[in-house]
């Protein structure tokens, strides 16, 4: 896996994570790379880490090459909490190295020790990639189908 290590982001990493999310932004339809709210979502998560956490693989210099968010919600058809996955991003040189599956695993191990008891995450249904790569990993396609306002 390239001398990766994974690990909760900090404060710190904010300005590299915001670079992250703009590969991300430019993939998904939806979602435009915004720089000041990027920003201010990130601080959100990282101040409430009851809520949820971002989970990174630095390389040997320390830099965040990865990033996956999580976060959690109660779920009434669980009778218990669940978990959203946002924010899956790889930098391109790091893509089929196995950072993204372990990442997702950490993010996982995370919600299930807060008792979150099922975890969801959003595809953009023209990204093929990353359609095929969840279905690799498990992940179960559902009938839902998100909606969206803006508040």
């Amino acid at each position: 896996m390239m001398d990766l290590v994974i690990e909760n982001a900090k404060a710190s990493d904010i300005d590299k994570l915001v670079s992250l999310l703009g590969e991300l932004f430019t993939i998904e339809k939806d979602f435009s790379p915004n720089v000041p709210r990027q920003i201010k979502g990130l601080e959100l998560l990282l101040a409430d880490p009851a809520r949820g956490a971002i989970k990174v693989a630095r390389n040997r210099s320390g830099e965040p090459v990865a990033m996956v968010s999580v976060q959690l919600v109660v779920s009434t058809a669980q009778g218990a909490l669940s978990a959203w996955i946002e924010d899956m991003v790889v930098s391109q040189e790091y893509r089929r190295s196995g950072v993204g599956r372990l990442l997702l695993e950490e993010a996982l191990n995370w919600a299930k020790s807060q008792g979150a008891t099922r975890a969801q995450l959003l595809v953009d249904t023209s990204n093929d990639p990353a359609l095929a790569y969840y279905r690799h990993l498990g992940w179960e396609e559902t009938q839902l189908q998100a909606r969206r306002v803006f508040l």
